[in-house]
Parts: C-alpha cells; structure tokens; sequence
C-alpha cells in the first residue's frame, strides 16, 4: 500500500490555477514539433539550420516568462540531452537521423519538449486531474508496451516494456510525477511524428542490450524522466554558482572603479 502512495503528486483537495500561458506553451510545442519533424523529413539538410533559429527563437521567448529557476533547468536539461543524443545516436547508434547527424534544431527543441513537460505538470488541468491522467498513461503506455511483446507487430519491442518498466517506477516514486506524465504526451507524439516522416529510425536491435526494440519504443518517455533527475539536480547548484559568480565579479569591478 505504501509502494501506491504516490506520495508526490499533488494534493486532490487543492484546486490549482489554469495558466494561459501553460497551455499556450505545450499547444505551440504540439503543432511546431509536428511541422518540424515533418518538414526534416523530406526538406534538404539546410532546412535544419532554419529550424533551429527559429526554434532558439521561440524558446528564448518562452523563457522570458519563467524564474530563473526553471530557465536554469531547462539549460541543464538541454546540455544533457544533447549529450546523450551524440552518445546514443551517433557514437552508439541506438537511432539514426536522416542524414545521420544530430540535427541543428535538436538543442533548442530538447529545451521546448522539456519546458512543455514541465507546463502540463504544472497546468490547472494536470494538477486538478493528476490520477486520472495517470491512469490513463499507465494503461496506454502500458497496452503499447505489450503490443511490443505480442506476435502481432511486426518489431518486437522489449526495449519498450523495460522503458515502461522504468517510467513506472518514476512516476510512482520520483520526485516530479507530474512532468513525466507531460513527457509521455509531447514525447510519445513526437516519437510517432518523426519516425513516421522517416526524420529518424531506431535500430531494430538495441546495440547497448542487445534486445529488440520498436520504432519508436513504447517506453521511451523514461528517458525524460532521467534528463528531469539530471536537470533537478543540477539546476540548484549551476544557480548558485552563477550568483556567486555574478557577485564576484560585480565586487572585482567595485574595486577597480574605486
């Protein structure tokens, strides 16, 4: 009974406010990333390029609106998901892009889906609703996960159960429930768009287990539970460096002035 204690979700009892500005940040998410995923998939390469200021463009934007807190998060967030994109798809080859680099809208479009997450978390219509979004992910995310495992798909997906697995021990017992649950929404819709327009494909054998996987793999909102661990943890302590920096140097130039 304490395992199902979902002892980080929001209280059910205390209504929470809807954000126009939440909802706004994942509808825009949702309709660009299905435009630009759509467009990689056919466009010549330069196209990425294009996609990535304006990507850059939008988030810095959104950004503007969120504390400085959030803002570092989604920098760590970034940072590490670019990593593990060179590590997995380049070095590993877990999943190859199109022209077999790491698409220059990549950054920028880690630093939406992340922020997006986070807005739904937040939203009046995620806190209201918590359990009920829950169960509702448990059991889609649940019922892929053993379409991978049946004999009627054509790519069997253990990657994808394992992944499901693993999402679901996080959305139990991680600290931000509520921002993996918007990652299976807006990663699971982006994973369909881009395999479906051929922007990337997963390896039909995972070459880090050596186990079949889907493409994409029914779990793979998991991985997004790790880069929230990743930027939670780091954002604090990048924060604080960054004042005592900024402090620093607003003494060292105190000095010189006088």
């Amino acid at each position: 009974m304490t395992f199902f204690s979902l002892p980080h979700f929001p209280n059910p009892e205390t209504p929470a406010e809807h954000r126009r500005h939440d909802y706004l940040i994942a509808g825009f998410t949702f309709v660009t990333v299905t435009i630009c995923l759509t467009t990689d998939g056919f466009a010549p390469k330069f196209m990425q390029y294009v996609l990535a200021f304006f990507g850059w463009l939008f988030l810095l934007f959104f950004l503007r609106s969120e504390c400085k807190y959030v803002r570092t998060q989604v920098a760590v967030a970034v940072s590490f998901a670019v990593i593990g994109e060179f590590f997995a798809s380049i070095y590993m080859q877990g999943y190859i892009y199109r022209f077999g680099n790491v698409p220059a809208y990549v950054p920028p479009g880690h630093g939406l889906v992340y922020l997006t997450a986070v807005a739904l978390g937040r939203s009046g219509l995620f806190q209201n609703n918590a359990r009920k979004i829950a169960a509702f992910v448990v059991i889609t995310c649940g019922l892929w996960a053993a379409w991978g495992l049946s004999n009627w798909t054509q790519r069997q997906d253990i990657i994808g159960a394992i992944l499901f697995l693993v999402f679901l021990l996080y959305l139990l017992k991680g600290r931000s429930p509520m921002v993996y649950l918007g990652a299976f929404f807006i990663t699971s819709w982006l994973e369909i768009v881009g395999t479906s327009a051929g922007t990337w494909a997963w390896s039909v054998i995972d070459p880090a287990s050596k186990l079949p996987q889907g493409n994409p793999p029914s779990g793979v909102a998991a991985w997004y539970c790790l880069v929230d661990a990743v930027a939670i943890a780091g954002a604090a302590p990048l924060l604080d460096l960054m004042t005592k920096s900024l402090n620093y140097w607003r003494k060292q130039t105190a000095r010189i002035d006088e």
